[in-house]
């Protein structure tokens, strides 16, 4: 009795349930969510990390999300400056390729100006013989094709959506599980356990929101009790990390044999990131992780092109993600749609949105799309507002990156560059909230390893729900690239000194 009913509840702490809480509470709707373990602790950290039209999707014929998807390269740049940035792809060509070039040109040419573009450089042809870019490559490749994307830290961008949520009056809850949920007089009443403690609550809403991603029917199943719920197809994409292969900032989009393709990306300076596999999952998202099939795969792709062979003793570090794609019914899972299906059940009271599918790029207006079927359910309020909105720490110009640098080094000139430019890239202006007060790199704290120290530690555990040195090292951070085992591990020990507590 007088328990406050929330306006929306939220299933799943990835990228769609964090957007849809921040969109909501951005329009004044009294928002909780609940994610079972850290942010974007699944599918959501485990993509390629592109904000990207989607070249690929062009030959299935996905029109509509890839004029979406480019549409919104250059709306999140400008929300997120600091972990999102343009970057050029390379495509080697020769004669007897995969695609011919006619066709690759056609492609590109709708990419270029099917979406918009303003700020992101055109489509250029490459002399691979004089250009740098074709240096780190096998001498058969001797043209390319040269268009712009965009690059995303995707955890950080992920946590950065539930911290805005929070700052706009939402309940977040990670580390939460939803076990029941049962329609109620009109409302949800939902059930949750807290998973580290066991601690159950109960809260109320109108509407309750499913985006669990690859546990959404999962949800569907267990705790609204319909057990015909299949509408996700689970796919699993893994990814290698390896020493850097080449130089520059430039990535590479590698054609197979098998008609996939694979990305060789710049990552955290020192690495290349390749990836990404496509095939059907059926075990539980959780329990994924590469296979030594894949592992062969991507370093024989990556092979074909490099001079120097990719090879298993090369990787430094390795992930895997299922995505939840909505079942389609196509043959391949490379050809399942990437598409999202928003689905509202207001057959038995209390309105009920699904959301299957979804990617990164196309997060934001999947949210918009979202609100306005929650609209429809249970009334209008505000309007749509995150196009022209700022991340945390992403208040600066879309091209001012280096400014923002500049700025830290005048303001603290004790940091290294790299250091300056690496906290820049994580916090944007909020890079000053760590640094408040530090007049020389003592006064940050204990150094745990690489670039990390005590204040930014604190600075993730206080306003980022960092519970774990896995969350620091993995997610919020890439550091765990960096730290030896020793120092993992007494970074582990700090943070379970540290008495558990909530994000404010």
């Amino acid at each position: 009795m007088g328990q406050k009913i929330h306006d929306i509840f939220v299933i799943g702490g990835g990228i769609n349930g964090c957007g849809i809480a921040r969109d909501a509470a951005g329009r004044g709707y009294s928002v909780a969510l609940a994610e079972m373990d850290d942010f974007a602790s699944g599918t959501s950290s485990g993509a390629t990390k592109l904000i990207h039209g989607g070249l690929r999707y062009l030959e299935h014929y996905e029109f509509r999300l890839v004029r979406e998807s480019l549409m919104e390269r250059e709306t999140l740049w400008a929300m997120a400056p600091h972990i999102i940035w343009p970057m050029r792809f390379v495509l080697p060509y020769h004669k007897g390729g995969v695609r011919p070039a006619w066709l690759i040109r056609l492609g590109l040419f709708l990419y270029d100006h099917l979406g918009g573009r303003k700020l992101l450089p055109p489509t250029a042809v490459l002399d691979m013989r004089s250009d740098p870019a074709g240096k780190p490559l096998k001498p058969l490749f001797t043209k390319a094709f040269e268009y712009s994307d965009g690059w995303v830290d995707d955890a950080r961008m992920v946590v950065l959506n539930a911290r805005d949520a929070a700052d706009r009056g939402a309940l977040i809850l990670p580390r939460t599980r939803v076990v029941a949920a049962r329609r109620e007089n009109g409302v949800w009443t939902i059930g949750t356990c807290d998973t580290r403690t066991g601690k159950t609550e109960t809260y109320q809403a109108r509407m309750l929101v499913n985006a669990a991603g690859p546990w959404v029917d999962q949800v569907i199943r267990e705790a609204l009790g319909n057990n015909d719920a299949r509408h996700v197809r689970l796919v699993q994409g893994s990814h290698i990390v390896v020493k850097r292969k080449f130089e520059g900032s430039r990535a590479y989009f590698f054609q197979n044999r098998d008609n996939r393709i694979i990305f060789a990306i710049p990552y955290e300076n020192d690495f290349t990131l390749i990836g990404t596999t496509d095939r059907d999952y059926s075990g539980n998202p959780k329990d994924v992780k590469i296979s030594e099939e894949e592992t062969t795969y991507l370093c024989n792709a990556a092979s074909e092109y490099f001079r120097e062979p990719v090879r298993p003793a090369d990787i430094v570090w390795t992930y895997s993600a299922v995505r939840p794609l909505f079942d389609d019914g196509a043959s391949k899972a490379q050809e399942a749609t990437r598409d999202y299906v928003l689905k509202v059940d207001v057959t038995q009271g209390a309105p009920l949105l699904n959301v299957f599918g979804g990617k990164l790029t196309t997060y934001r207006r999947l949210s918009e799309h979202a609100l306005e079927k929650i609209a429809e359910a249970i009334g209008a309020k505000g309007h749509s507002w995150t196009a022209k909105s700022h991340l945390p720490g992403g208040d600066f110009p879309a091209q001012g990156y280096e400014e923002e640098v500049v700025k830290v080094k005048a303001r603290y000139p004790f940091l290294e560059e790299r250091h300056a430019r690496r906290l820049v890239r994580r916090y944007g202006t909020r890079a000053a909230v760590i640094l408040d007060g530090a007049a020389k790199m003592q006064d940050l704290g204990h150094h745990f390893g690489g670039d990390l120290y005590e204040a930014e530690v604190k600075y993730l555990v206080d306003r980022e729900w960092a519970m774990s040195a896995e969350d620091v090292l993995w997610r919020r951070t890439k550091d765990g690239l960096r730290l030896s085992e020793t120092e993992r591990q007494y970074l582990e020990e700090y943070m379970a000194a540290i008495p558990a507590k909530m994000a404010g």
